[in-house]
């Protein structure tokens, strides 16, 4: 897709966070993936300014930047040496009166809150396994198995390994007790859905489009406490899981089963206020599509399963970061003409507020 005049009128700030605690390896990594996003974001015709969030104080290391003058693209996870803080981050950018790509912090606090999601969907009526939070290791009531437990409050797959998935009533209760020991919070029970388990990005506003969806091929497990995507599976290239669970894109679906998903995960991403992107993952058993996840902020490294969806529909990485940047432009006092533009020459026409 050729360069545009209107991507010439979005300056971007492309923030990243980078934790001096974190091994050299880890801070190279994430420095090697920013500045691919960034020249690709540069190859678009977008003037781009790396700035790396080295310590909990956002609002001094923005404040040379004129927030009128600039696209911030919220590439940061958490402020340094503060957990759970992706929602604080986007609550600085707000605070700032700086436009940013992406859910706000309202959006973002919730999907930490996996209970909280659940509950929400379940009033909507969305499809999600039934669940239950205990604070203790006792399960009082707990009766379906397979079951898998998880952290109430993390997110990225934190906690999720083959022994979160507990097939009997003293399993449950071992992994309780590790859950709220290791992680401090209360677990989150639900029923294991073990079926097939789908990826599905969107992007858009009003009106969001789903971008080819994407299907985590277990076949390689037999044992079906492996069949599932670990932590290790995203960040750790020697694990098994990594290895063999194979993304099948675009997934194999009936049409009637491609209607039935995007209906589920467009009523998700509305109901939990995404914004711009977001990735909805569900597993499919007896003919229904559970939400497991609302992501309001996916990875969005070039590997990952937003980027390869968008390059099947035609999108380059840089034409996907584009796009985003352009989306957030369209809420811009003074730059939401060049987003509109922008948007149209990419090819899409969400309806702009």
């Amino acid at each position: 897709m050729p360069q545009t005049t209107a991507a010439a009128g979005l300056p971007v700030l492309l923030i990243y966070n980078v934790d001096s605690a974190w091994a050299p390896h880890e801070r190279d990594e994430v420095v090697r993936e920013t500045q691919r996003l960034g020249s690709s974001l540069e190859e678009r015709g977008h003037p781009v300014t790396l700035v790396p969030i080295v310590e909990a104080n956002l609002s001094a290391q923005l404040e040379p930047f004129r927030r009128e003058d600039h696209i911030v693209f919220n590439w940061c996870e958490c402020l340094p040496g503060v957990s759970q803080s992706e929602a604080h981050v986007a609550d600085m950018l707000e605070s700032l009166d700086f436009i940013f790509t992406g859910a706000d912090s309202e959006a973002l606090a919730l999907s930490q809150d996996k209970p909280q999601v659940k509950a929400l969907l379940a009033t909507h009526t969305i499809p999600t396994p039934h669940w239950a939070v205990y604070e203790n290791a006792k399960a009082d009531g707990w009766e379906c198995f397979p079951a898998i437990v998880k952290p109430a409050y993390e997110h990225c797959s934190i906690g999720i390994t083959q022994g979160a998935v507990v097939m009997s009533k003293n399993e449950l209760q071992a992994r309780l007790s590790y859950v709220q020991e290791i992680y401090q919070q209360p677990a989150l029970v639900e029923d294991f859905i073990d079926g097939r388990e789908f990826r599905a990005s969107l992007w858009g506003n009003r009106s969001p489009s789903l971008l080819p969806i994407a299907e985590m091929n277990f076949s390689a497990f037999p044992d079906v406490r492996e069949r599932l995507c670990t932590y290790d599976s995203k960040f750790d290239p020697a694990s098994l899981h990594y290895q063999q669970i194979e993304t099948l894109l675009p997934a194999p679906l009936r049409q009637d089963e491609n209607r039935l998903l995007y209906k589920t995960a467009v009523a998700a991403y509305s109901i939990l206020k995404c914004r711009d992107y977001g990735r909805i993952d569900l597993r499919l058993r007896d003919g229904v599509f559970y939400v497991l996840d609302v992501n309001p902020n996916p990875d969005l490294c070039a590997d990952a399963s937003m980027a390869y969806a968008a390059e099947w529909a035609g999108f380059s990485y840089g034409a996907l970061g584009s796009l985003l940047v352009a989306l957030a432009a369209c809420r811009h006092p003074l730059l939401r003409h060049h987003g509109t533009a922008l948007v149209q020459a990419l090819g899409k026409h969400p309806d702009f507020p």
